[in-house]
């Protein structure tokens, strides 16, 4: 068998999610398993591939140069803070030949593989509803032994900043990958928390968005929403729970369980304010076993790219579909400032 090997220029891993997810859970981890298993006659020549995970502001410059350099290209999102701009990194790889993707990794969490499980099994028969909650409490680093768990920029706008343009690219493809497209959208954004202590130890104002709230018109009349926030204590099974709710039966799946419970085993509530709750809710719903191993997502795709380099395997996953993500911020951000609702155009 022979080997090929694939230099990969990473560009940002020193932040946290490019350290952890990116460098630590998915590259060294796919050389220390010997690399990639692809068959047993590979004679293409090498490839290079050339990841960014660089603030939002600064990955239009790396991507214009990898282009140039004829690299494949794998980028974290959001990919720009506007839909031309994304769109423009899309046509440039596109025009220059060079294959290219973008990080959507809770596509194969094991919670949202459990729910897309369950739909091909028509266990909820027709979907009616979809209720995300996704947070924590990021602190705000005023208080003694209490640093913040996110960088700065984050919450700072002319930074690129902002929870509505992170979290909304992400469930941008899940609803579209797992549920179905995104027709329309009205939304809500807010900035709680005015300043944050910076890495310097001083104060700064906080000019981004940490709290979005949205309601999402899916095709087909499937009703999502979605809550985000940095500023929300948890009181829920994980930091990011997913309720899907359909005629005959209901799923919660946070990031790696899923629990379901069926027509059959729905409890009936009655309405009565003067008695204790006579029903405990929980025990209702049963955990889904795991159906196979579940290895980390961030790994799972950047293999999936590797093998679209290597051997030409479909990866649906482009700067365009990148684009889509920021195209829903963008129109989440107009929803807010107009407040109305907005369409969601197709690119």
């Amino acid at each position: 068998m022979e080997t090929r090997r694939i230099g990969i220029i990473m560009n940002g891993v020193t932040g946290r999610m490019g350290t952890n997810q990116h460098l630590v859970r998915s590259i060294l981890a796919i050389v220390k398993q010997g690399g990639i298993k692809v068959g047993d006659d590979l004679d293409n020549p090498a490839d290079e591939v050339f990841f960014d995970a660089s603030g939002t502001l600064q990955r239009a410059k790396f991507v214009e140069m990898a282009a140039k350099a004829r690299k494949a290209i794998y980028c974290e999102k959001p990919t720009a803070v506007s839909t031309a701009e994304a769109l423009r990194l899309y046509d440039l790889c596109r025009k220059a030949g060079v294959k290219n993707g973008v990080v959507q990794d809770k596509l194969w969490l094991p919670g949202f593989r459990k729910l897309r499980q369950l739909i091909e099994q028509d266990f909820f028969g027709r979907i009616l509803s979809v209720r995300g909650e996704f947070g924590y409490w990021v602190f705000t680093g005023h208080v003694a032994d209490q640093p913040a768990q996110r960088p700065s920029w984050n919450y700072r706008a002319e930074d690129g900043g902002g929870i509505m343009i992170d979290m909304f690219c992400h469930w941008r493809y899940v609803l579209d990958n797992v549920f179905a497209p995104v027709k329309r959208l009205v939304a809500w954004g807010n900035t709680d928390l005015p300043e944050r202590i910076g890495e310097d130890g001083k104060p700064y104002k906080c000019t981004a968005d940490d709290s979005a709230y949205a309601i999402f018109l899916l095709e087909g009349g499937i009703t999502a929403q979605f809550n985000s926030s940095w500023c929300v204590r948890v009181r829920r099974d994980d930091l990011l729970t997913v309720q899907v709710d359909g005629e005959k039966g209901s799923a919660v799946a946070g990031l790696r369980k899923c629990w379901v419970q069926g027509q059959s085993v729905t409890p009936k509530p009655v309405w009565n304010p003067d008695i204790p709750q006579p029903i405990n809710f929980y025990e209702g719903w049963t955990e889904m076993p795991d159906a196979t191993t579940y290895d980390n997502a961030f790994k799972i795709q950047w293999e999936k790219f590797l093998r679209h380099v290597a051997l030409d395997e479909p990866f649906p996953w482009t700067l365009r579909e990148g684009a889509k993500g920021v195209q829903l911020a963008e129109l989440g951000m107009e929803s807010w400032k107009q407040g109305k609702w907005v369409d969601v155009p197709e690119l």
